[in-house]
């Protein structure tokens, strides 16, 4: 089974702390990395982490501002040094495709790494493979900001019992996938009758942001929702007025999103304890975990 799990390469938000990095966050999940926000400093935590950088196939940023962009240079020049040959697809808001050619030529090197651009420019869906699909939504954010979802498609699940109850397995069990049903014994039985439907699992990013519907929207029944969280609810002016979220504010999203479990990063170097961001959002959302550097949430699929 491939490796499903999310690894924090950096909580902070605009300044580093002794003990968070910039922002960056690797999802690996059906054979590919997906690497959302690279801030500064994110080549090297690949290495504290113990995960090599060629994993990453997708590169996601969701806005222009430093702390969320300023390694995606140097994460490109490193899969070039490390010669990946896979395709390395890259997703930004359109807006911003001034700021993502300086980064990506900010510096002299030999490019010889495949890079595949995706400047997004509306919500909705931005790419389907047959095997997952992402979908993008613009935030409240004073810039162009969009957040992401990774969604996995339905799965049919067959259940076992009734399949060696009913006699079902080599030829019938061929023509039960390809003819939706299948007779044994004078009797038909039909594809619902022995499986069903898994909903796909779905992660979902939302960067710097205002409460707004689109936030909610794209978290709608999330498996893993990970939000930003800049300041606790003591400075909510000072969240609005910086269009950003309290970690009340983050878990009220997970709340009326549904999700199924919210995990809080982006925190202002003004905070030292972050547990106080946990206790603050289960008030709310009691399935809420505070991130930390080089820390890994299992992605386990859901029944």
């Amino acid at each position: 089974m491939s490796i499903r799990d999310l690894t924090i390469l950096g909580s902070s938000s605009q300044q580093p702390t002794r003990m968070r990095n910039h922002g960056a966050y690797l999802l690996r999940l059906n054979g590919e990395g997906f690497l959302f926000d690279p801030g500064e400093g994110t080549q090297r935590q690949f290495i504290h982490a113990g995960i090599a950088p060629p994993t990453v196939t997708r590169i996601f940023i969701s806005h222009f501002h430093g702390d969320h962009c300023l390694g995606f240079g140097s994460m490109l020049m490193r899969l070039n040094l490390d010669r990946v040959e896979h395709e390395i697809h890259c997703y930004y808001p359109k807006s911003g495709k001034k700021y993502f050619d300086r980064l990506r030529y900010g510096t002299i090197y030999h490019e010889k790494i495949k890079v595949v651009e995706h400047p997004i420019d509306e919500a909705g869906l931005v790419h389907d493979d047959g095997e997952f699909c992402i979908y993008a939504e613009f935030l409240d954010h004073g810039v162009d900001n969009v957040a992401f979802r990774v969604q996995e498609k339905d799965e049919r699940k067959y259940q076992r019992d009734k399949l060696e109850e009913l006699g079902i397995y080599g030829e019938s069990m061929r023509r039960l996938r390809v003819d939706g049903e299948v007779k044994i014994d004078g009797k038909t039985i039909k594809l619902e009758d022995v499986s069903f439907m898994r909903k796909g699992d779905s992660f979902v990013y939302i960067s710097d942001t205002r409460m707004c519907d689109s936030a909610i929207k794209i978290a709608k029944d999330a498996t893993m929702l990970l939000c930003e969280s800049t300041y606790l609810d003591e400075a909510n002016q000072m969240a609005y007025k910086n269009h950003h979220l309290t970690a009340k504010q983050a878990a009220e999203i997970a709340k009326q999103a549904q999700a199924k479990k919210l995990i809080l990063t982006h925190f202002s170097a003004r905070y030292l304890d972050l547990s106080l961001f946990e206790i603050e959002a289960r008030k709310i959302f009691r399935r809420t975990n505070v991130a930390e550097d080089l820390k890994k949430f299992t992605f386990d699929k859901t029944c």
